[in-house]
């Protein structure tokens, strides 16, 4: 007795799928078949996704659901079901909570916290170095062998390039991702903008190119050196991507990612302080941001993540130099995701793709397809259907948007959690 979802156009880059045709889930909540039925298969459970997209659960390289430390601003229960209502199966979490991830003890709690709530999965990363002070290396081995798909010493920069060549190298002998926020501390300094004519014009402190260039380089070279496999977040410059369009075409096992709010904002959006958009790497010009667009087109960017960072209302009532940074990105993810499909930027297969088996890839997780026998993590969302940004609904505790009043595409009708439905649209 299993689910039948019928009638819905299958979108599985995985599986170069793209097709209308019925979906198969078994009793076990794994993908039974695609197209015709399985043997003595009866349905419990019919949906009806005639006109709708179906497609494998989404996956977001980088969210911060607050828990442990930071409770006031959400929590992995509250976050889970924000995912799940925006067609987020699994999430990937940084390890820069309060405590630190950076002991097996604490990677598991995390995921035994979000199991407890059957929503979306959660998939920490390791610290790159204990209580992430860049001094000394933590115990990767340890942190992998309890569910840590890869190491990163998030926002915090590993000042000593020998530390951060010895921590590459002990990932590199275990053939661990390094996922790399690349900045230059001394030139990022306290700004709060991108060095242009908008933060001059306003009297904000900038940041400038250049802050993201040089910790690209630095990075660039010691992966050379140690042969890592590295993925590089929330890249914003023009010339960021630039470089990791070359270090590809040498052979490097470099992989990246942009923000969804940098493939639509600019620097110009943040008017007159707008706090809504203070984010860190900040918004830039839009040459940058229409090469960030063709680096997703071309495939030197790889994902589309949310960066998820919700925050109260008090964070962002500050002036703009004193408020936190952050968005809260989970349910704008894939609507403006798919608003590059309909402004001619991306294939349907190309958007998906960015959000399900090309993340999967570089975590290493068995998600992100609909193969046979997969587990059935499963989005279905209409495209055609419109909706407007209204903050105060969000099922976010969260409700730090830019967006907000903006008009985009992709209405998520369901989500498959197991084969079972953990989100459904009123």
């Amino acid at each position: 007795m299993g689910t039948l979802i019928k009638g819905g156009r299958i979108i599985d880059p995985a599986n170069n799928i793209d097709q209308v045709a019925d979906l198969y889930i078994d009793e076990e909540g794994f993908v039974a078949a695609v197209g015709d039925p399985p043997e003595e298969f009866k349905e419990k459970t019919v949906i009806d996704a005639e006109g709708q997209i179906v497609c494998p659960g989404l996956v977001d390289l980088r969210a911060r659901v607050r828990e442990p430390g930071l409770e006031y601003k959400a929590t992995i229960e509250s976050e889970t079901q924000a995912a799940v209502s925006a067609g987020i199966t699994t999430l990937v979490m940084p390890p820069d909570s309060n405590p630190v991830i950076d002991t097996p003890a604490m990677a598991q709690m995390v995921q035994h916290r979000a199991w407890r709530f059957q929503s979306a999965f959660i998939h920490p990363l390791g610290a790159l170095t204990k209580n992430l002070d860049g001094k000394q290396l933590a115990d990767m081995e340890a942190l992998d062998e309890a569910g840590c798909v890869g190491f990163t010493n998030a926002f915090v920069p590993v000042k000593d390039t020998l530390v951060m060549r010895r921590a590459m190298e002990y990932a590199a002998s275990y053939d661990f991702t390094v996922f790399l926020h690349s900045h230059d501390p001394w030139l990022q300094e306290h700004g709060c903008a991108h060095e242009g004519e908008v933060s001059t014009r306003l009297g904000l402190p900038g940041i400038p190119e250049a802050a993201e260039t040089v910790g690209v380089a630095r990075d660039l070279a010691l992966i050379e050196q140690t042969g890592v496999r590295a993925h590089f977040c929330q890249l914003s410059s023009a010339r960021a991507i630039d470089m990791i369009a070359e270090a590809q075409q040498r052979g490097l096992r470099v992989t990246a990612d942009v923000t969804a709010h940098h493939l639509h904002l600019t620097e110009h959006d943040i008017g007159f302080f707008d706090s809504q958009c203070h984010v860190i790497p900040p918004l830039r010009s839009q040459r940058d941001r229409d090469a960030l667009r063709q680096a997703l087109s071309n495939s030197v960017v790889s994902c589309v993540c949310s960066d998820h960072q919700p925050h109260e209302a008090d964070a962002k009532l500050a002036p703009f130099i004193q408020s936190e940074p952050g968005i809260s990105g989970l349910e704008t993810l894939l609507a403006l995701t798919i608003k590059l499909v309909n402004e001619n930027l991306l294939t349907m297969e190309a958007a998906i793709a960015s959000l399900t088996s090309n993340p999967a890839d570089i975590i290493g997780v068995d998600t992100g397809h609909l193969s046979i026998g997969a587990t059935a993590d499963i989005c279905i969302f209409d495209p055609a259907a419109s909706w407007t940004v209204t903050p105060e609904k969000f099922v976010s505790e969260g409700k730090n948007t830019p967006f907000s009043g903006w008009e985009l595409p992709a209405r998520v009708r369901y989500t498959l959690v197991g084969g079972n439905i953990v989100y459904q649209a009123d």
